[in-house]
């Protein structure tokens, strides 16, 4: 088994629900923060955390992400004959940012079995899995972090977050106790989906970055659907656990859920108040609404 972590899946092939009706005929990965579609951002982490290859799992409906990652020959000749070459080589920057393969889940079943699907990309190495919901502000970037916990531990690593009271039922839930080394790194020893908070075995949630050895790929093949016929990563997740060691790792960072209409209307206020080119003239704006 290749011990360096070089490829990450983008499990990217549900409905988008939630934000209906925008992404009716637009994946909810494409939406725009700011001037980007959500999932580029994750890309642009897994490229600044050394990933070389990312596999994008689409659906039905979700050709839109193919096309953004490829070459635009009309866009790229009408930008080039006008003479705008710094558009020219923002579009050229986008398709030649990664090398990228697509493989295609054929029914939303699971979140498992969205990451099962990339199993023949992915091959017997270690591998990263990035939501593309979960829109992440850190550096360095919170997949390199987690990384770097993979090659000093030797073992599976789960980003995570405290969570104090009722919002941890929204979660997967840790259970285990802190590394004595580093109180970062939490000794994963089981995990519970969206527990009570009196049944909650910590305040440490898991969200959208894993960093997961290829032995889950047979144990996700043998793990039952659950509710709604789905397979669960958390499923495989727990069975890994019984072999290999897994840790969780609360991430140095801010974590936007991007697929919740709140969350997403949080990130784009961040994210442009960062933008050097026009981040103080929205700030003045923002200023002048409170007053």
């Amino acid at each position: 088994m290749n011990d360096r972590v070089r490829k990450a899946v983008f499990p990217a092939g549900g409905l988008g629900t939630r934000f209906l009706p925008a992404t009716k005929v637009i994946p909810k990965e494409m939406l725009a923060l700011v001037d980007k579609p959500i999932i580029q951002y994750g890309v642009e982490e897994a490229i600044a955390s050394g990933i070389e290859h990312i596999i994008i799992v689409t659906g039905r409906g979700k050709s839109a992400m193919e096309d953004h990652f490829d070459v635009s020959f009309e866009l790229d000749a009408t930008l080039e004959r006008r003479g705008k070459h710094e558009l020219l080589a923002v579009s050229r920057g986008v398709a030649t940012m990664a090398r990228v393969n697509y493989v295609r889940q054929k029914e939303p079943l699971g979140l498992g079995h969205a990451v099962l699907c990339a199993k023949e990309l992915v091959g017997n190495e270690p591998f990263a899995v990035i939501l593309p919901d979960d829109v992440i502000d850190a550096d360095p970037p919170c997949l390199k972090q987690m990384i770097d916990v993979f090659e000093e531990k030797h073992g599976s690593v789960l980003a995570t977050m405290t969570i104090d009271g009722q919002a941890i039922s929204a979660y997967g839930v840790l259970a285990g106790s802190p590394d004595p080394d580093n109180p970062r790194i939490y000794n994963c020893t089981g995990m519970v989906e969206k527990p009570k908070l009196q049944d909650a075995p910590s305040n440490q949630a898991i969200i959208g970055r894993y960093v997961l050895t290829p032995r889950v790929f047979e144990l996700l093949e043998q793990t039952k659907p659950g509710a709604g016929g789905e397979i669960q990563l958390t499923d495989g997740i727990k069975a890994l656990l019984k072999e290999e060691k897994v840790f969780g790792y609360t991430f140095e960072g801010k974590r936007f859920d991007a697929g919740d209409k709140f969350g997403m209307l949080q990130a784009t206020v961040e994210y442009a108040l960062k933008r050097p080119e026009f981040g103080d003239k929205f700030r003045a704006y923002l200023k002048e609404l409170v007053c």
